[in-house]
Parts: C-alpha cells; structure tokens; sequence
C-alpha cells in the first residue's frame, strides 16, 4: 500500500493547475549568485503572469514540500543521508561555498526549495491527470538519478511524479518523457532504463554535460544537436520527433521537460534559440498533446539567463491566448480521455432517460 501523502489531496477546483510556492525561490546572503542559475526565477515567472493578469495568488495551487516518506519512493535513504553533508550539496548545487555551511543552514536555504520544487512536480503530476495539462512553475531536475545528484539537481521530481501516477492513480501505466533541455536528461534514463512503460525522448547538444553514456541507452528518440543550432532546423527536428513519439508508443501521460537554457547566449546550454523559438517549442509540443488527447505536466528545468522568466511567462500567456491551456477547460478535463468518456457516457445515460 502506497504511504499517506499530503501530495496527492485534491487541489481546490477554483484553482489553475498551475503549481508554485514562494518558498521555490533560493536567497541567501547573495550566495545564490555565485551559481549563473536565477535562483528567483520562479517567482518572477509568477509575477509577470500576475501583472498580464491571468491569475491573482489564491487562484494558484501551493505546492507542499516533499517529505522524506515521499521522496523515498524512488530515493535510497543512503542518498538522502548524503546530503546531510554540506560539501556533498555544494558538488551537486555547484556552489563551493555552499561546503562550508552547517548543514542545518544547507537543508533549509538550498535543499527545502529544491524539495518543495519536487513536490511541486509531483501535485502536477496528478493535476495534469485530473484536469488535462498541468505547469510546475519549478522542476525539471533531470540530472538526479535515484541514488546520484548533479548538475543543481537534487531530487529526481521527474521520475517521483511518474512513479507516484504508476502506484496511485488508475489507468496511468504507461508515460512519455520529452526532454527539451539543452543538457541530456541523464537522472530519469538511468532511472527508467529498464523500464518499458516509459519512452523517453530527448533533445540536447550532444557537447555538454553530462554526456552520459550510459544513460543514453534508456533514450528511444535520440536528437544530438550541434553547437548553435538555431530555431528554423530546432523547430523542424522537435516538431518531427514529438510526432514520431507519441505515433509510435500512446502514453497516458506526457512529462516535458521545458527548459530554456536553449536560449541564444545561455553560457551552459551552447545553442542560439530566440525567445520566439521557445514560445514556438512549447506550443508545439502542447498542440501535439492536446491532438492526441494526452494530458500533460510541464516543468520548467534549466534556463540561466535573467531574460529567462519572462520567456517562461510569454510562453505561457500564448499557451493560453492559442486555448492550449485554460482554466474552464482544465476543470472540465478536455484533453483527458477519461473525463471526457465520462461527459460522453453521462450525456448518453441522459438521451437515454429522455427517451424512456
């Protein structure tokens, strides 16, 4: 029997499916600038959206931390007890300072975020289900694996919110992975390597980091990019292999990966998209979701330049202006079959009354 989560309460039906807490946001004595991430990112996604008025703050869903019960449906607790060191942080934060604090400091200014992230990615895992598509405004940590971190990630919040839908949520057996970071999603391929319910399709500049060999083996539509790859040939190759993905294996559930460190001028991901190039990614890969009837959880990832949340945020508003995503429509889960046989078997239950 899977154990008590607070993850998997029902979030209030007035609210977007949309997943953010204040708490996401990494500030610390200015140590979070040492690290090229925007460690407020998450919060200034969520202001831009609030000043084009799309949502006020009670009409998001709050994501809870993930507790150590939660977190140990994939973790080993010999990994979680690892990041009881500093130094163990620091290495997979990239934030050598980060060593020399009492960790106690650690767990709640760097690893609390990180957890309530991951906790983020889970709630959106079962909102996507219930409600057709679902946004954790954080996430994406695809560098850590059930027993290894790296690359700023700490917590496998992909692999978590897969395996929690697997284990609570009927009808959820088979999911599809699409990685749209620049970097190689190496944490969920080491993860689900062996695993047939899950297809992974990743794009990625094939000369950063991780380069994992390994890991590769677990990737079913593999997309190596070249250095400066830009948006006309990018759009061209996503477009084609989301297709291909989701012709070849149905999921029940897509996870995106969204990350923007593809941005022109990103120093880590080493490829040159415009921000219309990223809001173009995303809607072709949520019209490729919604065509298909497939709900869909997107997280946010990578991305590490200051212009970074206000193209999240642009993306978003044209998912919504395009009626890709809609808080009505979300609640009546359009795009999940299952919602919708039931407003089709009711409809039926109904003509059938009135024909008695």
């Amino acid at each position: 029997r899977p154990h008590r989560t607070e993850l998997y309460e029902d979030a209030p039906s007035a609210c977007w499916p949309i997943v953010y807490s204040p708490d996401y946001n990494i500030t610390f004595m200015g140590l979070e600038k040492l690290h090229p991430f925007d460690a407020g990112k998450w919060g200034k996604v969520i202001n831009f959206l609030k000043e084009e008025k799309l949502f006020a703050d009670d009409l998001i869903v709050q994501a809870r931390e993930a507790s150590d019960e939660d977190l140990l449906v994939v973790h080993t607790r010999r990994y979680l007890n690892k990041l009881k060191w500093s130094f163990v942080v620091a290495t997979i934060t990239e934030i050598p300072p980060v060593a020399f604090l009492p960790n106690f400091i650690v767990q709640r200014k760097v690893l609390k975020p990180l957890r309530t992230q991951t906790g983020g990615t889970i709630m959106a895992g079962k909102l996507a289900v219930d409600r057709g598509w679902a946004i954790n405004v954080g996430g994406g940590f695809h560098h850590c694996s059930s027993d290894k971190g790296g690359g700023f990630c700490a917590y496998a919040d992909i692999t978590l919110a897969i395996k929690f839908l697997f284990e609570r949520v009927q009808g959820v057996s088979k999911a599809t992975i699409i990685d749209l970071d620049a970097h190689q999603g190496n944490g969920h391929e080491r993860d689900f390597m062996d695993d047939h319910r899950v297809y992974i399709m990743d794009v990625y500049n094939r000369y950063i980091y991780p380069g994992d060999g390994v890991a590769k083996r677990a990737i079913k539509r593999k997309v190596e990019l070249e250095w400066g790859t830009e948006d006309t040939e990018y759009l061209q190759k996503v477009h084609t292999h989301v297709e291909g993905a989701l012709n070849e294996v149905k999921p029940d559930v897509i996870v995106y990966n969204a990350g923007t460190d593809i941005l022109d001028g990103d120093p880590l991901g080493g490829l040159a998209i415009s921000p219309q190039g990223i809001v173009k990614r995303d809607e072709v890969v949520f019209k490729a979701a919604r065509s298909h009837r497939i709900p869909i959880l997107m997280v946010t990832s990578g991305g590490y330049q200051k212009r970074t949340a206000r193209i999240i945020a642009d993306s978003i508003l044209n998912l919504h202006n395009l009626g890709l995503i809609d808080k009505e429509l979300a609640i009546s889960g359009a795009g999940n079959p299952k919602v919708e046989q039931m407003i089709r078997d009711s409809a039926t239950a109904l003509t059938d009354l009135s024909l008695q």
